[in-house]
């Protein structure tokens, strides 16, 4: 769980362990050196620093997480798992800031991904067909609803759904 620094840090200990390692004719402590310099610029591409922008998401601390989130080198190279965590919260903080195309780009891509569970996918699905009634677009609107009810659990997520329905039914 660390910042791109903290990781870029963290591999230049390990080459230089590794470096003098060699220096001193130990291959194999040379080699886990290398081995680990390896994991962790593997692990700064595909998990980057998202455990931790959601850490600070949680919190409220809103200016932390989206700074950690700009730090993503490429959010295309992300691990699934990571990459609809990181699409959510772009999209939620471009909610905040009242960037509606922007939020309903990221949550567009936030559906494509695996996030925590069913229902966390029915609030990517309920954000988005709330961002079609605010263009009133009917049919999407619609559509995102049946999908949202067929994977909402909560009651919060029916109660958020109905409501959107109706809304809609009175577009």
């Amino acid at each position: 769980m660390y910042n791109a620094k903290g990781r870029y840090a963290l591999m230049a200990v390990f080459v230089i362990a590794a470096i003098v390692c060699l220096f001193y004719d130990q291959t194999q402590l040379a080699a886990f050196g290398g081995l680990l310099a390896a994991f962790v610029l593997w692990s700064h591409f595909k998990h980057s620093s998202i455990v931790l922008a959601s850490k600070y998401y949680q919190r409220g601390d809103y200016e932390k997480a989206e700074r950690i989130l700009a730090e993503v080198p490429n959010p295309d190279r992300l691990a699934k798992k990571r990459r609809g965590y990181y699409e959510f919260m772009r999209a939620n903080m471009a909610l905040k800031k009242n960037e509606f195309d922007v939020a309903e780009h990221h949550f567009q891509i936030a559906s494509r991904f695996p996030l925590g569970g069913t229902n966390d996918k029915a609030f990517v699905l309920i954000h988005l067909a709330n961002l079609a009634l605010r263009k009133k677009d009917k049919e999407r609107s619609i559509a995102y609803i049946n999908r949202a009810k067929e994977l909402a659990v909560t009651s919060k997520a029916k109660d958020i759904i109905s409501k959107i329905e109706k809304e809609a039914n009175s577009l």
